[in-house]
């Protein structure tokens, strides 16, 4: 063995080969396993399983797994060592292979469907693109076989569960205006099912790490559904990791090993206590981690739980500055030693490829693959196929299994609920219905410019986006607007009887910025609609409402629709993260489909002329029927009356 530039000596681990668990299963034994182990039992599937972070939560909430389907071979092993019924080489992007497993789970009855989808966020221009082609040129609206979302909601649909559970990362739904999962929500209401979306701090659930997650819920027997209240005691990755024995860790050579003995200490934490159950008794496994190279050494050695790598150069010798291999001004972060008595920084898949982000708050070196473990909530019975990267890289992938089972657990059968056969009439969708009539109402009359229009004009997009910060009376609105009603285009003599109309200084300005589209006709062509803004100048909030006025399916984030959204789903207006939080909001309202831009037209309407922040006026509210906050009011005022 011999020493590369990499400062260490080039290997891999072992490769850990896993016995099957005695309660597994393949195809041909499925039925003989549905009579035997999985009989009278609620079952569920785990669709892009991985290693089965989500299905040991499932399981952990009382559901049995009966199937796991992924296309990575040391995860599925993993899977399989450690779950009953079928773990499943598929890839579930190819039709046939979904025809495959609809056929082999034929014989069960799946009361849950489970499994974190990779999504691929579509970009504004993406979906825009999308639209144009289906609209222009005869691309099939329902192309959608190489989207693995798409894929996972197709077997959904042919399994017909009693619940689903969706999980994701945030930025599925923060990058693309939640497009992807309000289509989900959508399709799955055709269904008959109730949605729920929530964004979710893995830690409030007993998970030691930073961790954020974008959770959806869905079950066809009861409408209304909540979750746990979210634990505020935090547990400290010293509570998470801290019994665990310590290593040797000696420059360039081996840390850790694969079987370790390990001493009980007298103070486990409860955490720990329950990482413990039905481990082996005074031992340790997968407690191993990679060699430290001398640089490296001496890095961790000057660190602390503060320390940012563009700042080691303060604590290193002149001499040892080459240690500092990496640009301190492209890698700010690159390092980061963890500190007791936080949360750990967030496990991801990167951890197979290094563990700078996971120095070890007292030992010098990374963590091992039993503490990445542990911070994940895989307990210590729990072990890993494959090489320590092929471990690192299923435990960086997964969803912590307290996680899961905390979304799992709002899912559990409850004694009122209705068959399921009946079918539901989700109180979201009535929401968006009645919004949608609102609006529609107010398009065929004086608000025709406010909201998008069946037949979109860039030109009335424009006007409105740059007065909407002029702050112009209604009456002054309507008149403008009422000047350009029946163009296209913005000539010479309009834009003079525009800046005539204007009423005040400021609202001129606003009008003098539209100056450079003046007879330029070619411009505000149908197909030249996405240029309009960078011609005119807009600012963010000024081109979102563009967009949102020539038909784009956008969610338009303001004080006033963050504020509609929190009431109608009974939230503080000033609750914190109220900007991730309150686009979830607004998912609910907005909903997807070609009436989604015209309730978000609706919504921002609602902020603004009833939904104030103080004083609100519910006469003539559309939404005020469905709104907590009114009932509320409305029992405050009564019992005023009352004492009077």
């Amino acid at each position: 063995m011999t020493k590369g530039w990499y400062g260490v000596p080039l290997e891999r681990s072992d490769y850990l080969k896993l016995d099957p668990s005695e309660n597994s299963c393949d195809p041909e034994g499925f039925s003989e396993w549905l009579e035997g182990f999985g009989a009278g039992k609620r079952l569920a599937v785990d669709l892009f399983s991985g290693a089965g972070g989500l299905s040991f939560g499932v399981q952990q909430a009382g559901w049995t797994i009966a199937a796991a389907v992924d296309f990575d071979d040391p995860a599925l092993d993993t899977h399989r060592a450690n779950f009953s019924g079928l773990s499943l080489k598929m890839d579930l992007g190819d039709p046939a292979e979904r025809d495959r497993l609809e056929e082999i789970l034929k014989p069960a009855k799946i009361d849950l469907v489970a499994g974190g989808p990779p999504c691929q966020p579509f970009s504004r221009a993406g979906r825009n693109k999308i639209r144009d082609l289906v609209k222009n040129h005869g691309r099939d609206p329902e192309d959608r076989r190489k989207e693995l979302w798409s894929a996972y909601l197709d077997m959904v649909k042919r399994i017909r569960p009693r619940t689903v559970l969706m999980e994701n990362v945030p930025d599925m739904g923060l990058h693309d205006d939640f497009f992807v999962i309000r289509t989900i929500e959508d399709e799955l209401e055709d269904l008959g099912y109730a949605t729920q979306v929530r964004l979710v701090d893995a830690w409030n659930y007993g998970v030691p790490q930073h961790r954020k997650r974008l959770i959806l819920l869905a079950r066809n027997d009861v409408d209304q559904f909540t979750w746990q209240k979210p634990d505020l005691q935090r547990t400290t990755l010293r509570d998470a990791i801290g019994d665990l024995p310590e290593l040797e860790v000696v420059p360039t050579e081996r840390v850790g090993q694969r079987v370790l003995k390990y001493r009980k200490p007298r103070n486990l934490s409860d955490f720990a206590t329950r990482m413990r159950e039905d481990a082996p008794r005074g031992v340790i496994w997968d407690h191993m981690t990679r060699r430290v190279r001398k640089d490296d050494y001496r890095i961790f050695e000057v660190m602390e739980s503060d320390t940012k790598y563009s700042d080691l150069h303060k604590k290193l010798t002149k001499e040892e500055m080459e240690y500092q291999r990496y640009s301190a001004e492209n890698y700010t972060d690159k390092y980061k030693k963890l500190a007791w008595d936080e949360l750990s920084r967030t496990i991801t898949a990167h951890i197979a490829k290094d563990g700078y982000w996971y120095i070890h708050p007292e030992q010098l070196r990374t963590l091992t693959v039993r503490e990445a473990a542990r911070v994940q909530t895989f307990p210590d019975r729990f072990r890993f196929a494959g090489t320590r990267s092929d471990a690192f890289r299923q435990i960086g992938n997964a969803v912590p299994p307290l996680l899961g089972a905390a979304a799992a657990s709002v899912l559990k059968p409850v004694a009122d609920a209705a068959p399921e056969t009946a079918g539901l009439r989700p109180h979201w969708r009535e929401v968006r219905s009645a919004l949608t009539v609102w609006a529609e109402q107010r398009r065929d009359s004086r608000d025709w410019y406010q909201l998008p229009s069946e037949d979109p004009v860039p030109l009335h997009a424009a006007v409105v986006a740059i007065l909407s910060g002029a702050k112009a009376k209604p009456a002054v609105m309507a008149d403008m607007m009422a000047l350009v009603r029946k163009s296209k285009r913005l000539t010479a003599t309009l834009f003079k009887k525009l800046v005539d109309a204007a009423p005040t200084a400021p609202v001129r300005a606003r009008v003098d910025r539209l100056a450079p589209l003046v007879d330029k006709p070619y411009d505000w062509q149908w197909n030249k609609r996405f240029d309009v803004p960078v011609k005119l100048a807009m600012k963010p909030a000024e081109a979102s409402l563009y967009r949102l006025l020539i038909g784009e399916d956008l969610m338009l984030v303001a004080q006033g629709t963050l504020r509609v959204a929190a009431r109608i789903n009974d939230i503080d207006t000033d609750h914190p993260n109220r900007l991730s939080e309150g686009r979830v909001n607004l998912v609910k309202l907005v909903g997807a489909g070609e009436e989604a831009p015209l309730r978000m037209g609706a919504i921002r309407l609602i902020g603004l002329d009833h939904c104030r922040e103080e004083q609100p006026m519910c006469s003539g509210c559309p939404l005020a029927a469905y709104c907590p906050r009114r009932e509320a009011d409305d029992l405050l005022t009564l019992a005023a009356i009352t004492e009077e």
